[in-house]
């Protein structure tokens, strides 16, 4: 508290009821404490789409194998469900087509981190509390969050929009597509509000909007899956295939982002309602009482408690998207057809031992980029029941640092490795055969994601207040295993990410070196970290 309140502006103490009062000074509070990460996510999603213009002018460099890879879309339902239908084969359309999804997705997921991170969270915390006593309004709090996730979506679209509207030839177009990506990302952003005002923790109201997110994002791929046009009823349940039908380079349809700003509107009026009937710290769906007599035992106990239900999410999410992109692996081969640009990629990110396999190990890659997500995420629940002081109680009995610290490493450890199994099992399945090649195809992954989950760990317990530098790390590596291979990144960046140096299976043979230094090394960070936690005071 003392913190925010050192970094803070001087609050108004005039004595206003307003339910406004004070937003514009919450607004500089948040963008101050967001002035790394907003930035960041700016730069890497504006970035992404503007450099893909480059790559598939690379790629697809006259107008008739642009042609080729817009009809290649409509026979091929699998690929469709992945990236959407192509509206159009020019440069532009193409781009909006191959990124547009892509990038609308990140920008939910930004947008529902900002908004989380400056309502409950702040509430779960206590920070609000303390704030509200500065004589701020009851809606002051979730207007600047959301005004903070316009500032980043606004952000994303004018880069994009100035950034593709000369290599496109079409400011229009750019312009589409800029304000489909931030519509999505506002979308979620009152989505997120909302849950913010019906749940209890921060962790459940992102979960709760992670889980719509993906909701609309299989309602969209069901949709383009069965109608080439974008025109499938699925795929207008979703918001996701409102955007892409916005159809950017293709005949614009403008109607389609006010059917977006309307519902922008609407949430964010449900939001303030719901805002304005409730307590700081309160919510609508309080937690469930646990039993008069307690049947946790152990601190691995309370652990698995805690993270029982987000274990479970991914590992059904996971299973799912390793059916799902098991079916399309040999559909890959259509969408690559002659072109050898496209293949050098897919070789890049999968290996050169056959298309099928190098797409397989592809999606088993970014199975494992998105694994260390979670098992970041694991690690950091030490660092929020230590801020929250939760952790307190607990330390305050018979139990130590390194035994409390143990029960959620295991989780994270062993959680990451249920997760990369449904995913090994779920390609399986879908693939319809190879399913021991695929198993070890995802497993061999694990090194990688417990290194960065080493690093997560190694900075709570030394530096707690860098700790969320994690996210970064793992941003940095998801980047480079994405978009690395696309832009042909010099190998010394490639290397820069620990999943470059493991075998691309199921292509390629089994590398036992790298995979045991690199769990050598996420062990050695994890004692490090251990021996750090105990030497530190809690809250420092």
């Amino acid at each position: 508290m003392t913190a925010v309140a050192e970094a803070s502006p001087a609050l108004p103490r005039t004595g206003s009821t307003h339910p406004f009062a004070g937003t514009g000074t919450l607004l500089r509070l948040a963008l101050r404490q967001d002035r790394l990460m907003i930035p960041a996510w700016v730069i890497v999603l504006s970035l992404v789409t503007v450099s893909g213009a480059g790559t598939i002018e690379g790629l697809y460099d006259t107008a008739a194998k642009r042609a080729e890879l817009a009809q290649s879309m409509v026979t091929n339902g699998s690929l469709r469900a992945m990236y959407g239908p192509v509206f159009g084969d020019s440069l532009g359309g193409l781009v909006a087509w191959r990124f547009g999804g892509f990038i609308a997705v990140t920008a939910a997921v930004m947008s529902l981190l900002i908004v989380v991170r400056h309502t409950r969270e702040e509430e779960e915390t206590g920070r609000q509390e303390m704030l509200s006593s500065a004589a701020v309004g009851r809606r002051a709090p979730l207007t600047a969050a959301m005004l903070a996730a316009l500032v980043a979506n606004a952000g994303v679209a004018l880069i994009i929009t100035l950034g593709l509207g000369g290599p496109t030839g079409s400011t229009t177009g750019a312009l589409a597509l800029g304000l489909a990506i931030a519509g999505i990302g506002m979308l979620f952003a009152g989505m997120a509000g909302i849950m913010a005002q019906l749940t209890e923790s921060a962790r459940l109201a992102r979960g709760l909007t992670a889980a719509t997110l993906g909701t609309a994002y299989a309602l969209r791929a069901a949709g383009d899956a069965s109608a080439s046009d974008g025109g499938s009823v699925w795929t207008w349940l979703s918001p996701l295939g409102w955007a892409e039908n916005v159809r950017p380079y293709a005949g614009e349809r403008w109607w389609v982002l006010l059917m977006l700003g309307a519902a922008v509107l609407v949430q964010g009026s449900v939001a303030y309602v719901l805002a304005g009937r409730r307590d700081v710290g309160m919510s609508f769906l309080p937690t469930r009482p646990g039993p008069a007599e307690g049947r946790i035992t152990t601190a691995a106990g309370l652990a698995l408690r805690l993270q029982r239900g987000t274990l479970i999410g991914w590992t059904a999410g996971f299973f799912v998207a390793g059916v799902v992109f098991g079916g399309m692996a040999e559909g890959a081969a259509d969408l690559v057809g002659e072109n050898e640009g496209a293949k050098e990629i897919f070789e890049r990110m999968g290996g050169q031992t056959g298309l099928t396999d190098a797409f397989l190990a592809a999606i088993t890659g970014l199975c494992g980029l998105v694994a260390a997500l979670y098992a970041v995420s694991s690690v950091l629940r030490l660092h929020g029941e230590e801020t929250s002081q939760r952790a307190e109680p607990i330390l305050a009995n018979a139990v130590g640092r390194v035994g409390w610290a143990a029960g959620h490493l295991t989780i994270a450890f062993g959680g990451t490795a249920v997760i990369m199994t449904a995913a090994g099992a779920g390609l399986a399945i879908g693939h319809g055969q190879d399913a021991g090649r695929l198993l070890g195809a995802a497993l061999v992954l694990l090194p990688a994601v417990w290194l960065l989950a080493g690093l997560a760990f190694l900075l709570y317990g030394l530096l707690p207040k860098l700790a969320t530098a994690a996210w970064g790390v793992v941003g940095l590596c998801l980047a480079i295993g994405w978009i690395g291979p696309a832009l042909d990144l010099p190998e010394g960046v490639l290397n820069l990410s620990p999943f470059s140096h493991l075998p691309k299976m199921p292509g390629d043979g089994m590398s036992w070196p790298p995979a045991l230094i690199l769990t050598a090394l996420a062990a050695a960070l994890v004692s490090a970290g251990l021996t750090a936690l105990r030497r530190r005071d809690l809250h420092s």
